[in-house]
């Protein structure tokens, strides 16, 4: 009987190929070398300063902690110098000889948690130190740790094949130097432009300076800081003006006007992340393209990560300006791509609150920014409720608009003050919202179907933005109170003092007779003929069924290419009106045809639409007109 052999073996790697595969395929942009090695230099850096405090002798001859970087275009080189920690050749060996091997990683993991936190180190995974091989055919390090003698130096050299060489050498500076060797067709990194470019982007608001050399073409050579080295957002918000915080936003937006409001916070605890997010003043050029660039600036403890970190807000709020900045973040190996997880859900839930919660101040202490936070971005807003059903209400509270209380074209009336001056028979009964949709505010404030809201005093929305009708489909609601349109359905208003209620008169008597004749000569221009309480000084108008599709809607699904169902509207008219008066006295067939079809689109003009045939609509005018 044979007896089954179990075995355990360890994954077995070629070391080449696994070199060239991390060299050539991690990295999508050549450029991102120099971030990695500065983030090394800059850790290394700020390991000394931790191992200082306990041995101050450490930083002695030389304090004054930076990161240098050179080049040499003749050569065809490129230089990163630090004056931090350092390494003896074990640890050369350990860390540049051991792929995925990371000695801040090592060194964290022998921090208590609140030394993690006072030490602001930026490598994780170890692999960073390769990504000079993008760019470079050879690759130099020499280097020395601070706590041994000149003679313990250590020189590396590898070509990225495979293989590297080890020596010890006389190195009087402690801590490091890489350079790197570029290939001919990265040669247009040895240039000072260029290299300050990167630093400025990637490496501008890390602890430590990186100075470069400036060679003017008259004068001395010096010495300059290539970076800000200054983290305006990890400072604490009482030390920070607001001149300094414009200043930075000028920065990181390319906005040269000032910002309508900001928001600085610090969140600690089970998520530890810092947010500095900006409101502009004026809305960019492309706000309009869903497509386009948004979002913030993404920060690992100070190292620039991505533009237009989309993730952590939702598309509606792609106005906004600013930066994140955490280490609990789940980046892919090069740190180049941001992984979905439940950490950047959590933080875009809070972020957005913190957003709303930033307009919602403005709106109550500052109505004037908001006017113009309003008039630039409101319509962005207006997204909201349809793809952030969480925060719909709060959204919702946001929202302005035109209404009939002042006629006036500017939107500046919320949900709650119009909630707040509804009348009495509605906060007695039926509480709805009224609202009107039409092209412009001029239509819209001129419709028919206003008269007998303003007979009565009863405020109505005047909707004029195209995304109106879709807004308020995915509102549904507002703190109990039901949107309703007044060009829809059956109107029905309780009587007051003896009023007309709005409700369709019973089709009898003498209106009965002219309803039926209408409805023969419009045939299926029209899906119904009635007579209406809704009127009082226009001859008739347009309705729609409860259910049917407005015209907004309709123009947006056109706008796409999607096909609209066919809607016939409902005439409702006005028999007091003299026109219809008139047409009820008409004994000429032809005539009446003519009057018939022109009431039909009076009322289409009345609210703004297009007439189906406007030359029609002329000749039959003229005929009208001429007629004795």
């Amino acid at each position: 009987m044979s007896v089954a052999l179990r075995e355990t073996h360890g994954f077995q790697a070629e070391v080449q190929k696994l070199l060239h595969l991390m060299i050539h395929s991690l990295y999508s942009n050549r450029e991102i070398f120099l971030r990695e090695l500065i983030s090394n230099a800059s850790d290394a850096a700020d390991r000394l300063r931790f191992e200082a405090l306990a041995r101050p002798e450490l930083l002695e001859p030389d304090s004054g902690l930076k990161v240098r970087v050179e080049y040499d275009a003749a050569a065809r080189t490129v230089t990163v110098i630090d004056n931090g920690i350092g390494m003896t050749r074990e640890e050369v060996v350990r860390q540049l000889g051991t792929i995925a091997r990371s000695g801040t990683g090592d060194f964290v993991s022998h921090l208590s948690g609140e030394q993690k936190k006072d030490a602001n180190l930026i490598g994780q995974f170890g692999v960073g130190f390769y990504s000079a091989f993008i760019v470079a055919d050879r690759v130099v390090v020499e280097t020395r740790r601070a706590d041994s003698p000149a003679t313990e130096g250590v020189h590396w050299e590898s070509d990225g094949q495979g293989e590297f060489t080890v020596e010890t050498i006389e190195r009087a500076e402690r801590g490091t130097r890489v350079t790197l060797h570029l290939r001919e067709d990265a040669a247009e990194f040895a240039d000072e432009f260029r290299l300050r470019t990167l630093i400025r982007k990637y490496s501008d608001h890390i602890a430590f300076p990186v100075v470069m050399t400036t060679r003017p073409e008259e004068g001395e050579a010096r010495e300059e800081a290539a970076n800000e080295a200054s983290a305006l957002w990890t400072r604490p918000r009482l030390e920070i003006s607001d001149a300094e915080y414009q200043e930075f936003y000028r920065h990181v937006s390319h906005d040269f006007q000032d910002p309508l409001t900001w928001s600085h916070n610090k969140v600690e605890g089970k998520r530890e992340y810092v947010s500095l997010l900006y409101v502009p003043a004026r809305a960019p050029w492309d706000l309009w393209n869903r497509s386009g660039s948004r979002g913030l600036k993404l920060y690992v403890k100070r190292v620039f990560i991505m533009d237009d970190a989309e993730q952590f807000l939702p598309i509606y709020l792609r106005f906004v300006r600013g930066v994140v900045d955490s280490g609990d973040l789940s980046l892919n190996v090069s740190r180049e791509l941001l992984q979905q997880d439940a950490v950047v859900e959590s933080m875009k839930a809070a972020l957005t609150k913190r957003v709303l919660d930033m307009l919602e101040k403005l709106a109550r202490d500052e109505p004037a920014k908001y006017a113009t936070f309003w008039k630039e971005f409101g319509r962005v807003l207006k997204e909201g409720p349809a793809e952030d059903h969480a925060n719909r209400e709060k959204i919702a509270g946001l929202l302005r608009f035109s209404t009939t209380h002042n006629d006036n074209a500017t939107p500046d009336q919320s949900l709650a003050d119009y909630i707040g001056r509804e009348k009495a028979e509605q906060e007695a009964g039926k509480k709805i919202i009224w609202y009107l949709t039409a092209d412009s505010f001029n239509a819209a404030r001129s419709s028919p179907h206003l008269e007998v809201f303003r007979k009565r005093g009863l405020e109505v929305l005047l909707l004029v933005d195209a995304i109106d009708e879709w807004l308020i489909g995915h509102l549904g609601e507002f703190e109990g109170h039901e949107f309703r349109d007044v060009k829809r359905g059956e109107l029905a208003l309780d009587a007051k003092d003896g009023e007309a209620t709005g409700a369709p008169r019973p089709e009898a008597g003498e209106h009965g007779a002219l309803i039926a004749r209408l409805k023969q000569q419009l045939g299926d221009q029209v899906q119904e003929v009635r007579a209406t309480n809704r009127l009082s000084e226009s001859a008739a108008c347009l309705v729609l069924g409860e259910h049917e599709m407005g015209a907004q809607m309709r123009k947006l699904m056109q706008a796409t290419g999607q096909a609209v169902p066919d809607v016939k509207p409902i005439l409702e008219i006005n028999p007091d009106h003299p026109l219809l008066k008139r047409l009820a006295a008409e004994a000429d067939e032809t005539r009446f045809g003519d009057l018939a079809q022109l009431v039909v689109d009076q009322a289409h003009l009345a609210e703004g639409g297009q007439l189906p045939d406007p030359g029609a609509f002329v000749q039959r005018l003229n005929r009208i007109l001429l007629s004795p």
